[in-house]
């Protein structure tokens, strides 16, 4: 099938992974730039971090995912020197919602999860499509590997549905190591079936005590 001419957009591959835990959260993405079965780099980090324990992960189009996030990293320093105070996970899930939504006519192709902590310490993960409409969750994947480890969260994470009553939290009940094992396993079957993800992956863990990455070897064929 021929592209049109005036087609701009590529998508330049990935995977992204965010779990929310009771205090913590932690946001994974491999780190394989590519286009087609052309590798561009295989150390390229897909995770930003925006406001106060909070940070994006974004797979898709690599020219919009960079003005995306230059975009939001200078709203969020409007925000900083307005209010004397960094935005809350929360205010940027919307901010960012808004922001996508503002461009839906030509949309930034982008697919974003973002991952922090709420203003009770409480984990939580926000997921996007590219026109901005979002939810929030207990845990997320978005970019080529995605539909290959949804299944395995549905299967070990169970997130409660929104139509219970009464409501019920959405975090998952793994500890903090437990999510970064889980995390590790599934991008490590990912990488075994999608040619678009592997070389290393980049784990971003957020805890009351800041914020830390941890980065271990995938496949690299």
């Amino acid at each position: 099938m021929s592209r049109r001419g005036d087609w701009v957009y590529e998508n330049n591959g990935g995977t992204c992974v965010a779990i929310a835990g009771a205090d913590y959260c932690v946001v994974a993405a491999d780190t394989r730039l590519s286009v087609g079965y052309n590798i561009l780099t295989r150390d390229h980090s897909k995770i930003c971090e925006l406001a106060d324990k909070c940070v994006l992960a974004s797979s898709g189009f690599q020219g919009d995912i960079k003005a995306l996030h230059k975009n939001l990293a200078a709203r969020e320093l409007l925000y900083q020197h307005q209010h004397n105070k960094r935005m809350s996970c929360p205010a940027m899930a919307q901010l960012l919602s808004n922001t996508l939504y503002y461009k839906r006519f030509f949309p930034y192709y982008a697919f974003n999860v973002l991952g922090g902590l709420d203003s009770e310490g409480k984990g939580c993960v926000f997921t996007y499509d590219a026109v901005g409409s979002y939810e929030r969750t207990g845990y997320s994947t978005q970019g080529t590997g995605s539909s290959l480890i949804m299944p395995v969260l549905d299967n070990q994470l169970k997130s409660p549905s929104p139509l219970l009553l009464p409501a019920r939290d959405a975090v998952t009940p793994l500890s903090e190591s437990e999510a970064v094992d889980l995390v590790k396993d599934v991008f490590a079957s990912a990488t075994e079936r999608d040619i678009y993800t592997g070389d290393k992956l980049e784990i971003v863990v957020i805890n009351k005590a800041g914020m830390k990455r941890e980065y271990i070897d995938l496949r690299k064929d």
